[in-house]
C-alpha cells in the first residue's frame, strides 16, 4: 500500500518524524520503529554521524545517501550548516568525488545524454519525470574544476551545483535538472578503467559536436520553453566561449565559470576598495591565467569601470593586464592569440614571466586564475607588497591544492598587509598577534541568487548588466564588522538572506531592461524573493 512507497520516496520521506496520526492514515504502522522524533533531532543525529567520518569523501557519500533518502532533511542540514558542508557537497570534495565517480556510483542522478541518443534527445528529456523545470546545469565533463577531462564522471558537478541552487537560492529541487552530455573522453586512464560509466571513445569535436549541442539546445527549448535557465558548467575554454556567444541571443544561458566567477570577483574588488581606497578605475590589475575565468573577470571589471567613469570600454581595458603560459599578453603577440585574449593585448615590450610582469606593470591588484598551484611565489608576493601599502591578492584556482598561494603564505610574505581571498576555503591565519580571515571568492555567493532572480522575474535572456547587479548586491552585504577582520565577502551563514538581495537586484535590472516576462512586477522584490524560496521544513500530511 502507499505507506511503503512514502518511505521510499525522498521527496516525502520523513523517517521517524512521521506523527502517530500520519502513521495511522498512511499505512505506516509497523514499517517504522515506534519512536517519533523531530526534524531538529534527526538533524543533530546526522551531523553527529557525518562528523565521525575522517575522510571528506566519506562525508560526501553520506550526504549523497541522505539526498537519495530524505530530500528535505538533506537541504535542512545543508542550509543550517552551510559553512561546514559547502566544502563537502561542492569544491573541493566534489572534485575528488568526480574522479572516483565510477567506483562510488550507486544510483544515477540527473540525465545522461550520450552520442547514442543523437536524434532522440527530445525523447530522452521526456523520460525525466518532472515537467516544469526552471534551472538546468549541464556539463560535457571536459574541464572539471582544475582536474581536467573526467568525461561522464563530471555528473558530480551539475548534481552538486543544483543542490546549491536549492539550499542557497531556494529554487525547488523538483525544478532543477542536472545533465551530463557524454561526447566521449580523451582521458586515457578512464578509457582503460573497467569501472568507467561513460562512452569508451575519444571526444567528438567540430561539426559533429556542434550539431549534437544544437540538437540538445533546441530540445530543451521545445520541451521546457524559453524561460528555463541553462547553466553551462565545466566545458573546455574554446567551447565555453562559443556556446555562450552562439546561444546567448536565443536562449536563457549562463556560464558560471565565465560570468559567475567574474561577478563574485568584481563584488570582492568593489568591497575591497572600501578597505584600500580609490575607485575601480584608479587601480591596475594583473591576472595570471587568461582562460574562461581570467578573461571573464577582466571583461566585467572593464564593463563596470566603463559604467562608473562613462569612458569607452576599450580605454578601461588598458588598466588590465593578463599573463598566460607564454608571458605577458602584449600587442606584438596579437596574431597568434586566441580570439578571447585579443582585447587584452596592450602596447608593451615582451615580458616572459609573472615576476617580471609584476615589476614592470606594478599592479595594485593581483588575480590568479591559472589552475596551477604555488605560482604566486614569495618573490611575487614580496614584489607587489613593496610598492603597495595594502596589495589586493586573489588566489582563485580550485580545488585547494591548485591555489596560487595559501593564506598563510600571502599574509606572511606581505607581512600581514595583503587583502586576500581565495577560491577554495582556507582557515584563518594569525600573524604578529592579529588574526586574518581570508575571504572565499566562491561562485556559490552569486549563482543561486542570480538563478532565483532570473526565474522569479521570468527573464528570457541574461544581460551583462544583470551580472553587475548581482555583484553590487553582494558587495553591499559586507558589513563593517566583516571589514575589520579583513574580509571582503560576507560570511556564508547568512547566504539565504544574501541570495534574496541578489535575486531582487537581478530581477530589478531584468525589469529595467525589458527582459522580464512576469507581470505585474512585484512591489517589494526582496520580500517576493524570500516568499519564492523553497523551505526544507517537513510538511504535515493529512
Amino acid at each position: 500500500r502507499c505507506g511503503y512507497n512514502l518511505l521510499r520516496d525522498p521527496r516525502y520521506n520523513k523517517g521517524l518524524a512521521f506523527t502517530e496520526k500520519e502513521r495511522e492514515t498512511h499505512y505506516l504502522r509497523g514499517l517504522l520503529p515506534p519512536a517519533v522524533t523531530s526534524q531538529e533531532l534527526q538533524e543533530r543525529k546526522i551531523m553527529h554521524n557525518i562528523r565521525q567520518y575522517q575522510l571528506p569523501l566519506q562525508r560526501y557519500m553520506a550526504m549523497m545517501d541522505l539526498q537519495e533518502g530524505n530530500e528535505r532533511l538533506f537541504y535542512k542540514l545543508l542550509i543550517d550548516n552551510v559553512e561546514e558542508l559547502l566544502p563537502i557537497v561542492y569544491t573541493p570534495t566534489v572534485g575528488e568525488a568526480c574522479q572516483k565517480y565510477g567506483s562510488i556510483f550507486s544510483r544515477p542522478q540527473g540525465l545522461y545524454i550520450s552520442l547514442k541518443e543523437k536524434g532522440k534527445i527530445l525523447e530522452v528529456l521526456k523520460n525525466w519525470p518532472e515537467r516544469s523545470i526552471q534551472v538546468i546545469v549541464v556539463t560535457d565533463g571536459e574541464r572539471i574544476l582544475g582536474l581536467g577531462d573526467l568525461g561522464c564522471q563530471g555528473m558530480g558537478i551539475p548534481v552538486g551545483k543544483l543542490s546549491l541552487y536549492t539550499a542557497l537560492g531556494g529554487v525547488r529541487p523538483s525544478a532543477c535538472l542536472p545533465i551530463t552530455l557524454d561526447v566521449g573522453t580523451n582521458n586515457e586512464e578512464l578509457l582503460n578503467d573497467e569501472f568507467y560509466i561513460g562512452l569508451r571513445q575519444r571526444r567528438v569535436t567540430g561539426q559533429e559536436y556542434a550539431d549534437f549541442l544544437h540538437e540538445f539546445m533546441a530540445a530543451v527549448k521545445q520541451n521546457y520553453g524559453e524561460k528555463v535557465l541553462i547553466q553551462f558548467e565545466d566545458f573546455a575554454n574554446h567551447n565555453a566561449f562559443d556556446l555562450l556567444a552562439r546561444y546567448g541571443t536565443t536562449h536563457l544561458v549562463f556560464n558560471d565559470d565565465i560570468q559567475g566567477t567574474a561577478s563574485v570577483v568584481l563584488a570582492g574588488l568593489v568591497a575591497a576598495l572600501k578597505l584600500v581606497g580609490g575607485t575601480l578605475a584608479e587601480h591596475t590589475y594583473l591576472f595570471l591565467g587568461a582562460g574562461e575565468a581570467g578573461t571573464g573577470i577582466a571583461e566585467l571589471i572593464a564593463l563596470e569601470m566603463s559604467r562608473q567613469t562613462k569612458t569607452p570600454i576599450d580605454e578601461c581595458r588598458k588598466k588590465i593586464w593578463l599573463v598566460d603560459s607564454k608571458g605577458l599578453i602584449v600587442s606584438t603577440r596579437k596574431e597568434s592569440l586566441q580570439h578571447f585574449k585579443k582585447p587584452w593585448a596592450h602596447e608593451h615590450e615582451h615580458v616572459g614571466n609573472l615576476l617580471d610582469a609584476v615589476n614592470a606593470i606594478k599592479p595594485t591588484v593581483l588575480i590568479g586564475t591559472s589552475g596551477k598551484g604555488q605560482t604566486f611565489t614569495q618573490e611575487v608576493v614580496e614584489a607587489i607588497s613593496s610598492f603597495n601599502e595594502m596589495p589586493i591578492i586573489l588566489a582563485l584556482s580550485n580545488p585547494t591544492s591548485q591555489a596560487e598561494c595559501t593564506a598563510e603564505q600571502a599574509y606572511t610574505w606581505s607581512k600581514g598587509r595583503a587583502v586576500f581571498a581565495t577560491g577554495s576555503p582556507f582557515d584563518p591565519v594569525e600573524y604578529n598577534g592579529k588574526t586574518h580571515v581570508p575571504g572565499q571568492a566562491n561562485n556559490a555567493y552569486i549563482f543561486p541568487g542570480f538563478g532565483l532572480g532570473v526565474v522569479m522575474s521570468g527573464a528570457i535572456r541574461v544581460h551583462d548588466d544583470m551580472l553587475l547587479a548581482a555583484s553590487e548586491a553582494l558587495a553591499q552585504q559586507v558589513t563593517q564588522e566583516n571589514f575589520d577582520k579583513g574580509l571582503i565577502y560576507p560570511p556564508f551563514s547568512n547566504i539565504r538572506k544574501i541570495s534574496a538581495h541578489i535575486a531582487a537586484n537581478v530581477a530589478a535590472r531584468a525589469y529595467e531592461l525589458g527582459l522580464a516576462s512576469r507581470r505585474p512586477r512585484p512591489k517589494d522584490l526582496v520580500k517576493y524573493a524570500e516568499s519564492c524560496m523553497y523551505s526544507p521544513i517537513y510538511r504535515n500530511y493529512r
